[in-house]
């Protein structure tokens, strides 16, 4: 069996754990936050490309990122770039992408694979992909990716796995039994280290019309609105339909929306992965996905051009936009965070609370510094 399968780039978010590089008018997708040489979003579309062709990848945006879209990603099809008036959150991005992709291709399978993400071991990746369309295919359930936990993480939410369904061409696939919160530091030690759990790494691979009608079911105002738009897409009125319905819809996650009642129904299957993933979602992560480089000192990771990093008995990473030489003295785990308006220095053990400090930056009137 052959399945027409879409990938969707959900490209939104604001990565306030990751200011001052990650701002709003340029979130962290568009940076090369771990210097490798290319962005993430780059890097998300690099991994695509082993999945669907141009005609056949998607990627859904704020309107204020589209022109730094197009020229990160010049093989993007203007036809394929979805623009958002303002964040909606996934359910909405993904189920727009969801009907325009129904509408030229009824029986495609598609998946979501967020912009800001890491991968290491991209063979490995598109393997379990391949698995997971597959299911797809097969069952008409949502299938997800569950990747193995390699220590007891707080920040993500977990998927409970539950029996093994011995699928043609998706041997590891299991039924997921639940998706769970994030947990407090005690109970992700039981969920990291008993095999039953999985990271839930937010990938959705599952048929276009499969979705649809879950929206149907669990969201139908979302639902409604989004097809309207879809009708309206392409039309002379499309740009007049999205600025009247657009500003109405849900802004709710498709894990709340879609997954998770689906899961409560029987209706999700996981398919196991260790490739090697992160979110990126903070200064912690940078420092432990980065990969040194020659001549880098051993203790300490410079990212940015140019940049020039003095240290003497240190640990830590900095990441500099200014080509200003930065000097460490003494100091273990420090994140040093160089832009030409604004300096962020923590610890790693507290990169979560930089959230925390974009919140007090708003507080202090400094708009201007978001």
């Amino acid at each position: 069996m052959t399945t027409s399968f879409h990938a969707v780039i959900p490209a939104g978010g604001s990565g306030t754990r990751l200011w001052p590089v990650s701002r709003v008018a340029r979130p962290k997708f568009l940076h090369d936050i771990l210097g490798m040489g290319r962005t993430l979003l780059q890097a998300t579309w690099e991994r695509t490309e082993g999945l669907a062709d141009p005609s056949h990848t998607w990627v859904v945006t704020g309107e204020a990122h589209v022109d730094a879209v197009r020229e990160q990603l010049p093989h993007v099809r203007d036809d394929r770039l979805v623009a958002e008036p303002a964040p909606k959150d996934s359910a909405a991005a993904i189920g727009l992408a969801a009907m325009l992709v129904h509408r030229e291709d009824p029986e495609a399978v598609i998946g979501s694979f967020s912009a800001d993400h890491s991968i290491t071991n991209t063979a490995e990746f598109l393997s379990v992909v391949q698995h997971a369309i597959t299911a797809a295919a097969q069952t008409g359930d949502i299938v997800t990716i569950g990747v193995t936990p390699t220590y007891p993480a707080t920040a993500y939410g977990y998927i409970k796995t539950g029996d093994l369904l011995h699928l043609e061409g998706a041997p590891t696939a299991r039924r997921a039994a639940e998706f769970v919160e994030k947990p407090n530091a005690a109970t992700a030690r039981v969920y990291a280290y008993s095999g039953g759990y999985r990271w839930n790494a937010g990938m959705f691979i599952m048929q276009a019309s499969v979705l649809i009608d879950f929206l149907a079911a669990q969201a139908p105002d979302l639902h409604a609105g989004l097809t309207r738009i879809a009708e309206a897409w392409g039309t002379p009125c499309q740009r007049e339909i999205m600025d009247e319905v657009w500003p109405q819809l849900e802004k709710k996650a498709i894990d709340y929306v879609v997954a998770e009642p689906a899961a409560a129904a029987g209706r999700v299957i996981v398919i196991p992965g260790d490739f090697g993933w992160d979110d990126v979602g903070d200064f912690d992560s940078v420092a432990k996905l980065r990969q040194p480089v020659p001549g880098e000192s051993a203790g300490v990771s410079a990212i940015g051009a140019g940049v020039e990093v003095v240290d003497i008995e240190s640990r830590g990473v900095v990441i500099s936009e200014t080509g200003r030489l930065v000097a460490l003295v003494g100091v273990d785990d420090l994140v040093v965070v160089d832009t030409e308006d604004a300096l962020l220095v923590t610890s790693r053990a507290h990169a979560q609370q930089v959230k925390a400090a974009v919140a007090g930056v708003d507080r202090a009137g400094r708009g201007d510094l978001l």
